[in-house]
């Protein structure tokens, strides 16, 4: 378990609870480095009639000192598969959590492998209030990233404010090289550990002279990013310049691909993608990538294969989050040409333009409810609303400034219901 509570690996499904299974409470206690002195009079009353009690071998130790008559259990390692068999038989079952366990944490996980009826959540003062209170920062004005299961790069922002929640002890040092490497080394970091306890300590400086020792592995990260000069700030919305971008010259030009991503509108209810021959995402929604698809060898090891390097140095590169190419889906259930393309962030000429060759859509839309789909084609499909886009871009002509046509450009959408 992570200092915020955040469980390794945490499931994001639905709720597995199903008719016929175990009935009994599921009741959820976070805990701060204060121990038992840091409860509220509920939570020491809960944790005392409890015949069980789970939790990390730090939250129990914890408890060394109260007179319980629960039997204490240690999650297991790896947690995740135990946990929908581990309280079967057993009753009511207590969970110990740290901090806040609906942020980041074992409650979350509880609640959605259990369902909310049978889970109950005592909260204690989360870290990241905590550190914004030592900051003198408002809670509502900063970002909360979780390094717990992202790679450090997933943290990066250029302005603002954020209290970043750590795997361990290497996270802050991790952190720091990450915001050098990217032309954000003046970003200012302060670390809190221990938060609330009787050994809280901080300690700070600059990402780029960063060079305090290793320290506790419970702590968070509060970090006021400031971006070198000559960074380039590049905006949410989709529609990157194409010079951002590591590509053959033949690129989905950015005001194709802002007009698709427009057209494809991507709702937070749906995650953070839809579909553009694959898993188009927005900059907005949590994730960074262009949308557009890949069959060619530059852009993929092989057809069908891994992302190529430059897909995902592109993916690197632009993603404020953990857009990862690799991640994405390839094929379709039915087997539809949809098989074996890959989402490229650069947005390839040969994936918006011309992708609906081949009947690809149509198949996808016979396999997949609720799919929204946008393609930049010169062939479409019978159905569906179809738009050209037509452009135009200023170009010097004999010491004048003259409009210059590119081509025209279809797009076709729909949504199958």
């Amino acid at each position: 378990m992570s200092p915020s509570g955040e469980e390794h690996g945490a499931p994001m499904s639905p709720s597995g609870h199903e008719p016929g299974a175990p009935t009994g409470r599921i009741t959820v206690v976070g805990i701060g480095a204060d121990g038992v002195d840091g409860l509220s009079a509920r939570s020491r009353r809960e944790l005392q009639r409890a015949s069980v009690i789970f939790g990390s071998l730090r939250q129990l130790e914890l408890l060394a000192e109260e007179s319980l008559v629960a039997e204490c259990r240690v999650w297991p390692s790896p947690l995740l598969p135990a946990l929908p068999t581990m309280f079967d038989g057993l009753g009511d079952v207590h969970v110990l959590a740290s901090g806040d366990p609906m942020l980041h944490g074992i409650g979350t996980t509880l609640t959605r492998l259990f369902g909310a009826q049978r889970v109950d959540v005592h909260p204690h003062i989360s870290s990241v209030s905590l550190a914004c209170s030592r900051m003198g920062w408002a809670v509502n004005d900063i970002e909360i990233i979780s390094l717990v299961n992202a790679p450090a790069r997933s943290a990066r922002r250029f302005g603002g404010r954020a209290v970043v929640l750590s795997r361990n002890a290497g996270t802050p040092r991790e952190l720091a090289q990450t915001l050098l490497d990217t032309g954000l080394g003046d970003s200012r970091l302060t670390v809190w550990e221990q938060l609330g306890g009787a050994g809280e300590h901080s300690f700070g400086g600059v990402a780029r002279s960063w060079d305090h020792p290793l320290g506790d592995a419970l702590n968070v990260i509060a970090v006021e990013y400031v971006p070198a000069e000559e960074v380039a700030i590049l905006p949410l919305v989709a529609g990157l310049p194409e010079s951002v971008f590591e590509h053959d010259g033949q690129i989905t030009k950015h005001e194709i691909r802002a007009v698709t991503l427009a057209a494809l509108g991507p709702r937070p209810a749906s995650g953070s993608g839809t579909s553009v021959r694959d898993r188009a995402v927005s900059r907005l929604n949590g994730l960074a990538a262009e949308p557009a698809v890949a069959p060619r060898p530059l852009r993929s090891s092989r057809h069908g294969g891994p992302p190529s390097p430059p897909m995902r140095r592109n993916s690197a590169s632009i993603s404020m989050y953990s857009a990862r190419p690799g991640r994405f889906r390839t094929g379709c259930r039915s087997g539809c040409d949809l098989r074996g393309w890959r989402c490229d962030p650069a947005g390839s000429a040969g994936g918006m333009l011309g992708a609906a060759a081949d009947g690809g859509p149509d198949g996808c839309q016979r396999c997949y409810r609720g799919i929204r789909s946008v393609v930049a084609a010169m062939v479409l499909p019978p159905w569906g609303r179809v738009a050209q886009v037509s452009r135009r871009r200023c170009r010097p002509a004999r010491g004048f400034t003259s409009w210059r046509s590119r081509l025209p450009v279809v797009q076709w959408s729909t949504e199958k219901s």
